[in-house]
């Protein structure tokens, strides 16, 4: 079965998988600062939650890293502040999102819902 947009991937049955949001094979231009860095790193989520998303990453950012970052949804930038919670060497990371600015988090709530409609 191929995954599309408008669908949540499927879930990992391992007790290691700790996401509270369904998430969607989504490509969304993101753009991150690791925290103390002006250099961006450009790049599209592989897929997003409400939760965090992951990034494909060739140089992956360690383990715990908080950044500074920005979605861009439905093409308006959504600040938001997160973490790194996983990293696979060579292939990319997942980020957790902390915070958004503003309404932020209510506007990828309606991205994502949109999505399944």
């Amino acid at each position: 079965m191929r995954w599309t947009a408008n669908q949540p991937l499927p879930s990992a049955s391992a007790p290691a998988d700790r996401r509270a949001s369904p998430r969607f094979a989504v490509q969304v231009q993101i753009e991150l600062h690791e925290a103390g860095s002006d250099v961006p790193i450009r790049t599209e989520t592989s897929d997003l939650s409400r939760g965090g998303c992951y990034v494909q990453l060739n140089l992956t950012l360690t383990l715990g890293t908080y950044l500074h970052g920005k979605l861009w949804l439905d093409g308006s930038p959504v600040p938001f502040g997160g973490r790194v919670v996983t990293c696979h060497p060579q292939f990319g990371n997942g980020i957790m999102f902390l915070e958004f600015e503003g309404d932020g988090d209510q506007i990828l709530a309606r991205y994502l819902d949109a999505l399944v409609t």
